[in-house]
């Protein structure tokens, strides 16, 4: 498949290091905080073999925040080169594996310019399961998932804000105790 080679590449990168870190070399505090870390490893190898980005919005402005985390274009040196491929890094620990909770979710952008899909390309899940030993965060496995075989769920959701539930023409009593004087 392609990009399988390279992408060990990175497996061995992490693989080798004492531990995730930051690209300035500490250790994340959080462990929520260690798949963003892994992103730099992952974008540092591909760099070798294309080019790999924070993808671009319709406007032209990288967006770090939402799905994909990764645009790589295999064997291009800039964006149009190559093959365009989007990847989302996670991260998993094994005791919660088969947990039914969410773990992957996509929505779409309220603003239609911040979109972060441009081009028709496969989509991989670089997932990397984790381990604390001491102090230090580890990856000690790896999963590639095809996203385009994941079948998930559509949540319908009716949903307001606190600005728009309580406005005065849809209050229809209200009043203040006055417990503490």
């Amino acid at each position: 498949m392609l990009l399988l080679l390279e992408l060990y590449e990175v497996i061995k990168k992490i693989k080798n290091t004492a531990g995730v870190k930051t690209e300035e070399g500490k250790t994340p505090k959080r462990v929520n905080d260690v798949g963003n870390y892994i992103e730099h490893y992952v974008k540092d190898v591909l760099g070798k073999y294309g080019y790999a980005i924070t993808p671009k919005t319709k406007k032209g402005r990288q967006k770090s925040t939402g799905y994909p985390d990764i645009e790589f274009w295999y064997k291009g040196k800039k964006e149009g080169e190559g093959r365009v491929v989007y990847i989302e890094i996670k991260t998993f620990n094994e005791k919660n594996i088969n947990s039914p909770h969410r773990t992957f979710y996509a929505s779409p952008s309220k603003d239609e310019e911040g979109i972060k899909i441009r081009f028709d390309a496969p989509h991989l899940c670089m997932s990397f399961k984790i381990e604390k030993l001491g102090s230090e965060y580890y990856a000690t496995g790896f999963k590639i998932v095809d996203l385009s075989k994941l079948k998930g769920g559509i949540k319908r959701e009716f949903n307001a804000s606190n600005r728009e539930l309580y406005k005065k023409d849809l209050v229809i009593y209200e009043e203040n105790l006055d417990f503490i004087k």
